[in-house]
């Protein structure tokens, strides 16, 4: 018996009278077979052991057959069917649909009262099977939070050979199978079959134009967990002015993150990520953007402030359910953006979000720690001193970049770039060296937003092309960055250069 499979925990908590274990899945049908599985392992002749379920379409049905039975129609007649200790004896009690049931007091006693005769001697076990977590904090002490793993590569290429096999699909290559089997990675067993009944709906093949359709849906599942957001990758490398630094280190990873096999053959460790710190407005955001398309893979957005749930544990179901997306979908770049706002509020006090914010960011650091997927964490931050000192320890991240005001050659290239894309016709006519000396203490998106506005500001006048004039107005009417938060960059370029942050510019 495999430990670590679902199954195999199942057996091991039901085996140690865990009260409640409460299973965080879609996939009720195979939980149901797992159960089948365990119920004919745990009966004996002596000894038969039966599964009692409950859920919110049918109320009380027959397990194996699904037939709907008479009477406890209600769950709360259900539960009270259960409430003496030889009722419950030698019984999996599978309880399903029932998350809008656990904010009622009276349905909450029921259980914890079942979950009490458990833990004190009563052989049984109640399943909760839910997409949803809801744990009531009566329940919290006696419930254990168990997720269905994601399918490996192998188990999605069995899946997608057996469907060939049973609808007999004609001349389907290794290599596409081997590409399904990478695009269906974060899909339940359920999904998949659905996805491969609909992509053959068409003409009864499986070709490479399917993969398009996987993907649509695979940005579709992102959205409904409601977590993750997909970024779409218009950003290259060639879209960032300077952070030399930053980039050749990009390119660096890149050969590895592309080459993963050989580089783990050579004794290279996965890349794990980096944190890019420093002043806003200077490209941190964008080098995210850049890495996903550098290293061909998706970008996946983490708001944390998403994270955050009314239920006890919720905040941390949610933070498991979004790396284990990530790491199912991976290969992916996870970008954090401004991870100091996530983890505000560390060792301020007791209680409250604090407490949650807490176990959020420890949780966190033993993932940043601990992981081993080919999912390649992109961190933002804009002040690195309100960050936990544990977050900035190697082994976390790969490496930690400054990203500071860009030098004069920076800013050159900036305006080149952002220019050249609104304007390519006229760049040849602008003196940049000009606009370079006009907008010393300008960050990055100060440049970009005096372009914007010069290029507006030409078309309103009816101009045929923008010109120098143009765009040293725009800049005379902005305040730059240096300007307005001139304390807080010359605090925070100290800061930097004193923990001895690698540059991201050369």
């Amino acid at each position: 018996m495999e430990e670590k499979s679902l199954k195999g925990k199942l057996i091991r908590y039901i085996y140690s009278h865990f009260p409640i274990i409460f299973i965080n899945t879609f996939e009720e049908d195979k939980i149901d077979a797992i159960v089948s599985e365990i119920l004919y392992d745990l009966s004996s002749d002596k000894e038969k052991y039966e599964a009692y379920e409950w859920n919110g379409t049918n109320g009380y049905i027959d397990f194996e057959t699904k037939s709907q039975q008479s009477g406890e129609d209600t769950l709360e007649s259900a539960l009270e069917q259960l409430k003496m200790p030889d009722l419950l004896d030698h019984k999996i009690v599978i309880l399903k649909d029932i998350a809008a049931y656990l904010e009622e007091p009276r349905i909450v006693s029921k259980i914890k009262g079942m979950a009490r005769l458990i833990s004190q001697g009563v052989d049984s076990t109640i399943i909760i099977v839910s997409t949803t977590v809801v744990i009531p904090s009566e329940l919290e002490k006696f419930i254990t939070i168990l997720e269905m793993d994601y399918l490996n590569g192998q188990e999605i290429k069995d899946i997608i050979r057996e469907f060939i096999e049973v609808n007999m699909i004609p001349s389907v290559s290794d290599k596409l199978i081997d590409e399904l089997s990478v695009a269906f990675k974060g899909f339940t067993e359920f999904e998949i079959n659905n996805l491969l009944a609909l992509s053959c709906a068409d003409d009864g093949m499986l070709t490479k134009k399917d993969l398009q359709l996987i993907f649509d849906q695979k940005q579709q599942m992102i959205k409904k967990a409601g977590i993750l957001e997909m970024i779409p990758l218009n950003e290259t490398i060639d879209d960032i002015g300077g952070l030399d630094n930053l980039k050749d280190w990009f390119v660096r990873k890149e050969k590895v993150f592309k080459n993963m096999g050989k580089a783990k053959e050579y004794g290279v460790d996965m890349p794990k990520g980096v944190l890019i710190a420093g002043v806003p407005g200077c490209g941190k955001s964008l080098n995210a953007k850049a890495a996903a398309n550098l290293f061909e893979v998706p970008l996946l957005r983490l708001d944390m402030g998403r994270l955050m749930g009314k239920y006890v544990g919720e905040s941390e179901g949610n933070l498991r359910k979004a790396i284990s997306l990530a790491e199912a979908i991976s290969p992916c770049v996870l970008w954090i953006d401004e991870l100091e706002k996530a983890f505000a509020g560390i060792g301020s006090g007791s209680g409250g979000a604090a407490e949650v914010t807490t176990r959020l960011f420890g949780n966190f650091l033993t993932w940043m720690q601990e992981k081993e997927s080919p999912t390649f964490v992109v961190a933002t931050a804009n002040d690195i001193t309100k960050l936990p000192p544990e977050l900035l320890r190697k082994g976390r991240f790969d490496e930690i970049f400054y990203v500071g005001l860009p030098s004069d050659e920076e800013r050159e290239k900036i305006f080149t770039i952002h220019i050249n894309k609104r304007r390519p016709q006229d760049l040849k006519k602008i003196d940049v060296t000009a606009l370079v000396k006009a907008s010393k203490g300008f960050s990055g998106a100060d440049i970009e937003g005096v372009v914007k506005d010069a290029v507006e500001s030409a078309f309103a006048d009816d101009k045929k092309s923008i010109q120098t004039q143009d765009i040293l107005d725009a800049i005379n009417n902005t305040h730059s960055l240096s300007e307005i938060m001139k304390d807080a960059l010359d605090k925070m370029a100290k800061e930097y250069e004193s923990r001895k942050f690698k540059n991201a510019s050369r």
